[in-house]
C-alpha cells in the first residue's frame, strides 16, 4: 500500500513517522507545508519540513516537541548577546541545514531536489517533498498589524485576535 500524506508542523511529522513505522518508508510520500518558511538572519528555515525530515531521521527533539535532539545554542548565544534577533530560535546543529539550504536555493537548486538531498543524507526511506518549489508565505493579520506566520506564533506568541489568513506567493494561490 502507498500513501500520500499532507502534512505539517510537530504533529504532522508524528504522523508521518508512525505511517513509516506501520507501512515502512518505501510506502509513504509526505507533501509538507512550505506556507511557514522564513528567513532568520539570512538563513531560509523550513520548520515544517524540517520536522517531518528530524522526527522520520531520528533526530527529533521529542522532549522539547521541536528541532533537533541535543542540540546547543552557541551561536544563537552569540547573537542575543550582540544584540541581534533572537526571537525564533536556531540551534547549532539545525543551523547547518540551514546554511546548506541557503547555499542550494541561491545556486537555484529546487527546494524539493535538496529535500531530497537531505534525507537520503540522513537515510529516511521516505519521499518528503515540498508542498511547492515556489515560495509561498502565511501572513496574519490583526489589530496590531500584520505579521508572517511564524513572527505572530513564535515571536508574539499567537497572543493577537487574528482578522485575516493572506497567503502570498505562489501564482496558483
Amino acid at each position: 500500500m502507498n500513501v500520500a500524506v499532507l502534512s505539517g508542523g510537530v504533529g504532522g511529522a508524528k504522523f508521518v513517522r508512525a505511517l513509516v513505522e506501520t507501512l515502512g518508508g518505501e510506502n509513504v510520500t509526505a507533501i509538507v507545508n512550505v506556507g511557514d518558511d522564513l528567513e532568520v538572519l539570512g538563513q531560509y528555515v523550513c520548520p515544517d519540513v524540517d520536522s517531518v525530515v528530524y522526527a522520520l531521521a531520528g533526530l527529533a527533539d521529542d522532549e522539547r516537541g521541536w528541532g533537533r535532539a541535543d542540540e546547543t545554542w552557541n551561536a544563537l548565544a552569540t547573537v542575543t548577546a550582540l544584540g541581534g534577533e533572537d526571537w525564533f530560535s536556531l540551534g547549532d546543529r539545525d543551523l547547518g541545514l540551514h546554511l546548506l539550504r541557503t547555499e542550494a536555493l541561491r545556486a537555484r537548486e529546487p527546494l524539493s531536489s535538496f529535500t531530497a538531498r537531505v534525507t537520503r543524507a540522513l537515510g529516511v526511506d521516505a519521499s518528503v517533498l515540498p508542498a511547492t518549489d515556489d515560495e509561498l508565505r502565511t501572513f496574519v493579520e490583526t489589530a496590531q498589524g500584520t505579521f508572517s506566520f511564524q513572527e505572530w506564533f513564535v515571536a508574539r506568541r499567537h497572543r493577537d485576535e487574528v482578522d485575516a489568513v493572506d497567503v502570498r506567493g505562489s501564482a496558483e494561490c
